[in-house]
């Protein structure tokens, strides 16, 4: 009986393992619904929040104010003083989010609980 329950559970892990690899992409207005007024933990410790009138707070070693939009399907952010808007593609899996730049680099957040 005990190999059948170690089976059972080894094959448990590997489907939520591979259920959690299941990343969607996101177009303009799931991103929108997505992330206005939610605020994702990022790896690093760091966390932000995006509000739904497009300010969004980023915290780290301390605040950063700055706008959010979409444009196209992708998450775009602009932090002052730079006025160019930075654009990325936001793939979602649960409550975690992966923002990917044109050069494939990933940043992933989680939503708070």
């Amino acid at each position: 009986m005990r190999p059948f329950i170690a089976a059972l559970a080894a094959q448990m892990f590997l489907a939520a393992a591979a259920h959690a690899q299941e990343w969607v992409v996101l177009r303009a207005p799931q991103i929108t619904q997505a992330l206005a007024d939610v605020r994702l933990h990022y790896e690093d410790g760091a966390w932000q929040e995006f509000r739904s009138s497009g300010a969004t707070l980023y915290f780290a070693r301390g605040e950063s104010w700055g706008s959010w939009r979409t444009q196209g399907d992708k998450y775009c952010s602009q932090w002052p003083p730079r006025v160019e808007w930075a654009c990325y593609e936001l793939h979602q899996s649960g409550t975690t989010f992966r923002f990917v730049d044109d050069l494939g680099n990933s940043t992933i957040g989680r939503v708070a609980q």
